[in-house]
């Protein structure tokens, strides 16, 4: 490898106060190894990157975080299965994780899906989740935030960054699923000038939070479809690298 990173990673936090027990956020694209189109800090294995350069990424993650173990990677299938308490050795297949212990770095990665943090006000667990449109559609938030075993009005959620509503084109069967289940997510559309609609994920996850209990709702207001400089994004290159959405306990 000839890239040379000397810049710290740098993390996008959650604008969530009063949470001292808990570390939570997302990275960006920016001061890592790995380079053209994966440029700079991609974290997954699975996109096309050389092995190498992800390893060192990850390396530099857990070191400029100060993470206390390696982060818990997924092996993310835009499904609805939850792991508690992942391993980090075996790369469990699942969308979302949940730990009860500290030190245990619950991770998703995303380049336009929507990455959801969870604790609660005990500041005793926490979840990450990959909440893409299919996942989101099929429950995986709630299902996530039912495993916590906690009070939903316990619950505080931040949305890292995803895709907005303007970038995220989607067809009449996408809107349908959503509207097949709740009429309120007919709101979270609007048609642009090609007869397609344009899909505002961070609304979704909304109601769908608020329907379970969930009013502590922060984030939602980064698009990594049009910020090119700080993020990834599959929609606008197709291939391209991850970032990763973090969260443990202290």
């Amino acid at each position: 490898m000839t890239g040379i990173s000397v810049n710290r990673i740098n993390i996008i936090k959650p604008n969530w106060r009063g949470l001292r027990d808990i570390f939570a956020g997302t990275t960006t694209r920016l001061h890592g190894f790995s380079e053209d189109r994966f440029s700079e800090l991609n974290l997954a294995m699975h996109v096309g990157d050389s092995d190498i350069a992800v390893s060192k990424n990850r390396k530099k993650l857990k070191k400029d975080i100060n993470l206390p173990d390696n982060p818990a990677w997924l092996n993310q299938k835009h499904g609805t299965d939850i792991i508690i308490e992942p391993d980090k050795l075996n790369y469990p297949e699942g969308d979302a994780s949940i730990s009860f212990k500290p030190g245990k770095v619950c991770t998703v990665m995303t380049a336009d899906c929507l990455p959801v943090l969870a604790t609660n006000k005990s500041q005793n667990v926490v979840a990450a989740i990959h909440a893409g449109w299919r996942g989101l559609a099929e429950g995986i938030i709630e299902k996530t935030l039912l495993s916590m075993k906690c009070n939903p009005e316990d619950i505080i959620v931040w949305l890292g960054p995803a895709i907005s509503q303007e970038a995220f084109e989607v067809g009449d069967e996408v809107r349908e699923i959503f509207i097949d289940s709740d009429k309120d997510a007919k709101n979270c559309f609007k048609m642009n000038e090609y007869n397609r609609w344009q899909a505002d994920i961070y609304r979704l996850a909304k109601i769908r939070l608020k329907n379970t209990g969930v009013s502590l709702i922060y984030g939602g207001e980064y698009c990594t479809f049009y910020d090119d400089e700080l993020f990834f994004s599959y929609r606008r290159e197709n291939i391209c690298g991850r970032m990763a959405s973090m969260i443990y306990i202290k």
